[in-house]
């Protein structure tokens, strides 16, 4: 899965890489990214991270690789919102990009992607670093003590959600 994030959308709505940004742009940047490829290596996904450099950047896109990540700086004169949906309108309808931006988000949409908010990708790479750790410890314990975890299969009518919400929730699974 092609994953694009809103880079400075992402910062300014998290509380934790906030913290990051106080002391400079650049270090909220460098934590976001340092998170985005731990996210990476868990999950394997192809992630890029779009940051604006519109009013300070050089005259050319900038492109960089950095922990695995794609980190695309826009040029000067354009907004990191016009690359995300230039690069929207190459990946098609497998793509899921992060944003809060309404507009980018409705863009996506239209074209058959998922659009998450910044919020709760967030709360979903916490839940990804969460989950791998507990599992690592779980699958110690299991060696140790040769159990087995049972579940139960639920009963009774199922109700479904309309697909585009359906389309949703299998891609956040897929986080």
């Amino acid at each position: 899965m092609k994953i694009i994030i809103d880079g400075y959308n992402l910062i300014r709505q998290s509380e934790s890489l906030r913290r990051f940004e106080r002391f400079s742009l650049e270090e909220g940047r460098k934590e976001l990214i340092r998170r985005l490829s731990i996210f990476k290596r868990l999950r394997g996904h192809t992630v890029v991270a779009v940051f604006d450099g519109w009013i300070h950047g050089s005259a050319r896109e900038e492109r960089r690789n950095e922990g695995g990540i794609t980190v695309i700086y826009s040029k000067r004169g354009e907004k990191a919102d016009e690359v995300i949906k230039r690069l929207a309108m190459k990946g098609g309808s497998a793509l899921t990009v992060v944003t809060s931006d309404r507009n980018i988000a409705d863009f996506i949409t239209r074209r058959g992607g998922v659009a998450i908010s910044s919020p709760e990708f967030e709360n979903r790479i916490s839940m990804v670093e969460t989950d791998i750790s507990v599992s690592m410890d779980m699958e110690y314990n299991d060696v140790k003590s040769n159990s087995k975890i049972t579940s139960q299969k639920k009963k009774g009518p199922s109700r479904r959600l309309p697909k585009k919400q359906r389309r949703a929730a299998a891609r956040l699974r897929k986080l």
